[in-house]
C-alpha cells in the first residue's frame, strides 16, 4: 500500500516516484529482452524513428550538425512475455489501483523509447490527454526506468501541480502531435525527475511533462504503460491499440459479450 503521504504527494503534484516495485532480477531480465527486441527490429529494418514533428524544434536548435533521434516500439506485450509479466506485476497494480481509486484496472497501450547516446532527441512539453481523452480522467502513465535517468541522459522534466490546470491549449503546428506553449512550459522551467534503474514514475495524463536531449555517452531506455480505471470511458474513439481494454486487475463489467461482435 502507498503511504498517506505518498497519496497526498500525488494529489498535490500529479506524479509519484516509487522504488522497489520490481526486483533487480526482473529489471535485468526485462533489459535483456528489451535490448534483443530493439536489435532484432533494427536488423529487420523496421521504422522506429519517433522524434516529434513541429516547430517546437526551433527552441532546441544548436550549432551541432548531429541528427537527433529517439526509437520507439509500441504494443510490447505482442513482442515478448516479459512485458506482459511486467503489466501484471502485483506491486505495480497495487499502486495504480490506489492512484486511480479503483480496484479494476484496464490496459490502454504500451511502448518503449530508447534515446541513443549523444544524439537522443528531446520531447517537447505536453499533456497526454489530447491523444486519448477519457470522461473521468483516470488515465495514468507508468514510466519504468531501465537506466538511471537525469538531465544529461534525456530524463523527464515535469511541472508539479499542472495536472490541476485541466486541458491546456494546443500550441502545435503539426496535426500529428500535441504540445503546450514551449516558452511558458520550457524544459528548463520544469523539475527534473532523477530516477534510478528500476524506479517507477506514475503520473496523470494531465501532467505537463517532456524530456531532455540525451547528451551522455550511454543510451537511455524506458518502458511506458498507460492504464485506466475500468469504470472510465473514452470521450473519443481514438488511439485504439492491440489489447486495449485488457483487464489487468479486477473486472470490467462493461465488456461486451455479444457473440456477433466476438471478432470485432
Amino acid at each position: 500500500m502507498l503511504a498517506k503521504s505518498e497519496l497526498e504527494f500525488y494529489e498535490t503534484n500529479g506524479y509519484i516516484l516509487l522504488k522497489d516495485i520490481f526486483t533487480e532480477d526482473e529489471i535485468l531480465e526485462c533489459s535483456q529482452n528489451y535490448n534483443e527486441l530493439f536489435q532484432l527490429k533494427t536488423e529487420q529494418e523496421c521504422q522506429m524513428e519517433a522524434t516529434w514533428a513541429g516547430s517546437w524544434k526551433d527552441s532546441y536548435k544548436t550549432n551541432s550538425q548531429k541528427v537527433l533521434s529517439v526509437l520507439s516500439i509500441h504494443n510490447l506485450q505482442l513482442h515478448g512475455a516479459i512485458f506482459t509479466k511486467f503489466l501484471l506485476n502485483e506491486k505495480l497494480l497495487d499502486a495504480v489501483a490506489e492512484v486511480v481509486k479503483s480496484p479494476n484496472i484496464l490496459l490502454h497501450h504500451t511502448k518503449a523509447h530508447i534515446k541513443p547516446p549523444d544524439t537522443g532527441a528531446p520531447f517537447p512539453t505536453h499533456q497526454d490527454y489530447p491523444y486519448f481523452p477519457f470522461r473521468d480522467h483516470s488515465m495514468v502513465a507508468v514510466f519504468i526506468h531501465l537506466d538511471d535517468s537525469n538531465i544529461e541522459n534525456g530524463g523527464l522534466s515535469v511541472f508539479p501541480g499542472s495536472h490541476k490546470l485541466g486541458s491546456l491549449p494546443n500550441a502545435s503546428d503539426n496535426d500529428s502531435h500535441f504540445y503546450v506553449d514551449q516558452k511558458e512550459f520550457s524544459l528548463e522551467k520544469g523539475i527534473p525527475v532523477i530516477g534510478q534503474k528500476g524506479d517507477v514514475l506514475i503520473f496523470s495524463y494531465f501532467l505537463v511533462h517532456g524530456s531532455y536531449p540525451n547528451v551522455s555517452k550511454n543510451p537511455r531506455r524506458m518502458l511506458l504503460f498507460q492504464m485506466m480505471a475500468a469504470e472510465d470511458e473514452p470521450i473519443k474513439d481514438v488511439h485504439v491499440s492491440p489489447c486495449q481494454g485488457m483487464v489487468l486487475r479486477g473486472k470490467n463489467r462493461k465488456a461486451d459479450a455479444n457473440l456477433r461482435k466476438r471478432h470485432m
